[in-house]
C-alpha cells in the first residue's frame, strides 16, 4: 500500500506561485511513476506532469510548459510541482499520483491522494 498526502494549495492571484508537495509512504517507490494531476469543475481530469521516482524522468503537459516544475526529493519521500505564473484558468484540485512503471493511472496498482484545492483569481 502506497499512501499520498499532498499540501501546500491555496488562494492566490494571478502571475503568483504556490509549491506544492505530495508526501509518500508505505512502500518503496523506487519502481514508480509518480503524477501530479489536476480537475477543475465540470472538466474531466488531466494529467499536469509525471516523473520516474528512480531516474527523474519528466513529462510536462504543454498546458503548463515553462511555468510548472515537477521534482522529487528520494531521501524524503515527497515529490513537489513548482508552479509559477499562475492563471486563472489553472483552478482546479490537484492530484498526486503513483503508479507502477508502464503500469496505468487507473488499474489497481495505482494510488492518488485526496487533492488540494488551487484557485487562482484574476
Amino acid at each position: 500500500q502506497v499512501q499520498l498526502v499532498e499540501s501546500g494549495g491555496g488562494l492566490v492571484q494571478a502571475g503568483d506561485s504556490l509549491r506544492l508537495s505530495c508526501a509518500a509512504s508505505g512502500r518503496t517507490l523506487s519502481t514508480y511513476v509518480m503524477g501530479w494531476f489536476r480537475q477543475a469543475p465540470g472538466r474531466e481530469r488531466e494529467i499536469v506532469s509525471t516523473i520516474t521516482w528512480s531516474g527523474g524522468s519528466t513529462y510536462v503537459s504543454n498546458s503548463v510548459k515553462g511555468r510548472f516544475t515537477i521534482s522529487r526529493d528520494y531521501a524524503k519521500n515527497m515529490v513537489y510541482l513548482q508552479m509559477n505564473s499562475l492563471k486563472p484558468e489553472d483552478t482546479a484540485v490537484y492530484y498526486c499520483a503513483a503508479t507502477p512503471n508502464g503500469g496505468s493511472w487507473y488499474d489497481r496498482n495505482a494510488y492518488w491522494g485526496q487533492g488540494t484545492q488551487v484557485t487562482v483569481s484574476s
